[in-house]
């Protein structure tokens, strides 16, 4: 009988992600893309249910949150009228225009911080990388939505 010489080497998997985000961990650029991984079919369906799945929760949010906006500003302004709160015009109207000034002051550079702009580039690589399960999710958000 001959005798197997089995050698192992060993991954710390510890010190490999030390020192990486959690994103990259899943997402690495190494790990290859979706379309690597799966055909065509299996990525229309996984990124369609879960665009699904999204665009459902997405939308019942969405109302549940416009209406308790709504909500709060209709017992506001029956508060405001029944005299139980009084609002100070003036100073709403001083801070408005100091947020408008803010907003201006911040808006008139329009430079990208590199951090924002080295994140954008690592989401324009992953949807073109998977651009089929990015597809089924557009379409899947939709359906979702609408439902």
């Amino acid at each position: 009988a001959g005798a197997k010489d089995d050698s192992y080497s060993v991954l710390d998997l510890g010190e490999f992600t030390k020192n990486r985000p959690w994103w990259r961990k899943i997402f690495a650029p190494n790990s290859g893309s979706s379309a690597e991984k799966y055909n065509v079919a299996t990525q229309l369906v996984i990124g369609g249910v879960t665009g699904w799945c999204t665009g459902f929760i997405f939308q019942k949010v969405g109302k549940l949150a416009a209406t308790a906006v709504g909500g709060g500003f209709f017992l506001l302004q029956i508060a405001n009228h029944t005299g139980y709160i009084k609002v100070d015009w003036n100073q709403v109207q001083q801070d408005v225009n100091k947020a408008k000034q803010q907003l201006k002051f911040h808006s008139s550079g329009n430079k990208i911080p590199p951090e924002v702009k080295s994140r954008a580039d690592e989401v324009i690589i992953f949807l073109k990388k998977n651009v089929i399960l990015t597809g089924g999710f557009a379409g899947g958000f939709l359906l979702g939505m609408a439902s």
